[in-house]
């Protein structure tokens, strides 16, 4: 349950903290890390889908798993 996922449409601090809380709001556990240059988001502790769920809720482009 751990991945690297592309994230478009990051462009500043905020919107690494939208994209953080809204992944914990469905997964508390989880372990986010944002890194904004690359707009990669690893993440320990939940699945595609809910990642899926929460980046596009919070108005992000989810671009799936990153290679």
């Amino acid at each position: 349950m751990n991945g690297k996922y592309k994230v478009d449409g990051m462009t500043c601090g905020g919107c690494v903290r939208s994209v953080t809380n809204a992944i914990t709001k469905l997964a508390p556990n989880a372990r986010v890390e944002v890194d904004l240059p690359t707009g990669l988001v690893t993440v320990d502790g939940a699945d595609e889908g809910l990642v899926r769920d929460a980046v596009e809720g919070a108005g992000f482009d989810f671009g799936g798993k990153a290679a």
